[in-house]
């Protein structure tokens, strides 16, 4: 029998292979392709728009997904314009990889990471601390593997010393929007995502502590070296530093970087 987690392994890298295959014919009816992590997703879908209507002619088609995944894509040779990930490793990665064009990255947000369970949740926990408690059998994170939230939860609960604890608890999900959903179906106890992750969805999911991290979360963008249109990948970036694009990015959470 395969092990589970390597039949998911081979799931995401035959998706990331379709994913890639796909996105060329995607981009030859856009003129700017931005990768995007997962979290961004609400912030960047109301960006896009008014970035197109201050740039005519211009059209905006995004990619999101987890940041790892998205900069493995982007070695591949997917035609990326604009690459925003949700933490600073990601991108020191693709810059020694020589994918971004130089000069052109800088950090556009801040998030916090937070402990969240569903909103009906009567389990009592409210902090890390408490999650060793029998009755909490399931945890959502991003894996840490390939998503920087779930980096982000490792190093915390690391630092807390209740990894051995906990690892068995883990459920891994491919994004942090994966992670969160899990939670507000009740699919699990408890789970570590952003702060705007939670804020989206108020009704069915409860944030039960701030998580305390040891390097700040920040989210960097680039534009990509291999970019058909650097003009206007230049153009979405200084956008999205604008005070019009920090007030979108505010109205979904994020700090200013």
């Amino acid at each position: 029998m395969i092990p589970a987690r390597s039949v998911s392994r081979l799931l995401q890298r035959l998706a990331l292979a379709l994913l890639v295959a796909a996105m060329p014919m995607a981009a030859m009816a856009a003129d700017l392709l931005v990768s995007a992590a997962a979290s961004l997703t609400s912030a960047f879908r109301t960006l896009g728009p008014a970035f197109e209507a201050r740039n005519p002619g211009t059209k905006v088609v995004f990619n999101f997904a987890g940041s790892d995944a998205l900069l493995a894509q982007i070695a591949q040779g997917a035609p990326v314009d604009v690459f925003a990930a949700a933490d600073a490793a990601t991108v020191d990665r693709a810059e020694k990889q020589k994918l971004l064009l130089p000069g052109t990255r800088t950090d556009f947000a801040r998030n916090t990471l937070v402990l969240v369970a569903p909103a009906s949740a009567t389990l009592g926990v409210k902090s890390l601390a408490d999650l060793p408690r029998a009755s909490v059998r399931r945890i959502a994170m991003g894996s840490p593997a390939s998503v920087p939230a779930g980096r982000y939860a490792r190093e915390a609960i690391e630092a807390a010393g209740l990894w051995p604890v906990l690892e068995a608890r883990m459920v891994f999900a491919q994004n942090v929007r994966q992670a969160v959903d899990y939670v507000a179906r009740g699919e699990v106890d408890a789970g570590f995502v952003y702060a705007t992750d939670a804020a989206l969805m108020p009704d069915r999911v409860r944030v039960l502590a701030t998580v305390p991290t040891r390097t700040p979360v920040t989210y960097p963008i680039a534009a990509v070296a291999g970019s058909r249109n650097p003009a206007a990948a230049r153009r979405f970036i200084a956008f999205v530093l604008s005070p019009d694009g920090q007030e979108v990015l505010a109205r979904f959470g994020f700090g200013r970087p």
